[in-house]
């Protein structure tokens, strides 16, 4: 075991910092896939679209930016401003004119229409910004590289992945949980995800609860790829690989959770990450492997809870 970790320490320790670097761009986009799951009780496949059209807006805001002599730092609120404007758009038009008729028929019918919805995004994220690779690495190279010491040896790591993805991660957790937890309308939220009958009764507004839970789950996917976006390089395609594993991460969490998506997206993104540096052929299935071996104990998730349906 000793000669094995002095021979792939290195590895280790690299695969741990990219492991929590994917896991909090994977955890911006499935907790706002559970947030809109918890509220409307449809889980959107094009939610996707959404993280791939925030990758793609804002590295075009900020390769405008450097082509007017911009300062570079701006690229940093760009990300945000990015994530705001596609949140903003997007998310009112597809909950009232599409999402809000899906409430009431067969989950089968609601993902075929959101799977529809996301076709017709990748299609417009092709007449849009085309097929090449788009990269705007500004945010990359402005923060450059950290030594990390690891037993006797030192791993240079981009200091955006380490510091920037997980900290806004992070952020907006415990901003979540607080929101939810201990203001007005986060309480009208959880009422509404709890029994939207007597939240009506109640004289909560349910159809201006969803219309805001939506826009802000557009948001918060949208800013999972500005974030995601200096790091990769944006090809059509992106948005279906991460709402697959974000679905792997909220079935493995448990529906409608959002602490428990946090932990989930942690082990996925770990293994995912130890299997590209030391068996990369196992890379595709490590995740679903992980999503497989909690369902098979827990059919409900990690943290999710069996309930009762209504007759």
């Amino acid at each position: 075991m000793g000669a094995w970790f002095s021979e792939n320490g290195l590895l280790v320790g690299l695969a741990a910092l990219d492991g929590l670097s994917y896991a909090a761009a994977v955890f911006m986009v499935a907790v706002g896939l559970n947030l809109v799951f918890g509220v409307l009780r449809v889980l959107n496949i094009a939610h996707g679209s959404l993280y791939a059209i925030g990758g793609y807006s804002a590295a075009s805001l900020g390769l405008f930016m450097t082509s007017r002599g911009l300062p570079e730092w701006l690229a940093y609120p760009a990300l945000v401003v990015a994530a705001a404007l596609v949140g903003a758009l997007l998310g009112p038009p597809i909950e009232r004119l599409l999402l809000r008729r899906m409430q009431d028929h067969e989950p089968v019918l609601q993902l075929l229409v959101t799977f529809a919805l996301f076709m017709i995004l990748e299609d417009l994220q092709k007449l849009i910004w085309g097929v090449q690779p788009v990269v705007s690495d500004a945010p990359v190279r402005l923060l450059g590289t950290v030594d990390i010491p690891f037993g006797a040896d030192v791993i240079p790591f981009n200091a955006y992945q380490l510091y920037v993805l997980p900290g806004i991660a992070l952020l907006t957790l415990v901003g979540l949980a607080w929101f939810l937890r201990r203001t007005l309308a986060g309480r009208m939220i959880v009422a509404v995800t709890t029994d939207r009958e007597a939240a009506r009764a109640m004289g909560i507004d349910a159809a201006k609860v969803t219309l805001l839970t939506f826009t802000a789950g557009a948001a918060l996917a949208a800013l999972g790829g500005a974030l995601a976006s200096p790091t990769v390089s944006l090809v059509p395609g992106v948005g279906a690989q991460t709402i697959v594993l974000s679905f792997a991460v909220v079935a493995t969490a448990g529906l409608g959770q959002i602490e428990g998506a946090a932990i989930a997206a942690l082990l996925i993104g770990l293994g995912r990450s130890f299997a590209v540096y030391l068996e990369p052929e196992l890379e595709v299935v490590i995740p679903y492997v992980i999503m497989l071996a909690v369902l098979l104990v827990r059919p409900q998730g990690l943290f999710g809870v069996a309930e009762t349906r209504r007759i």
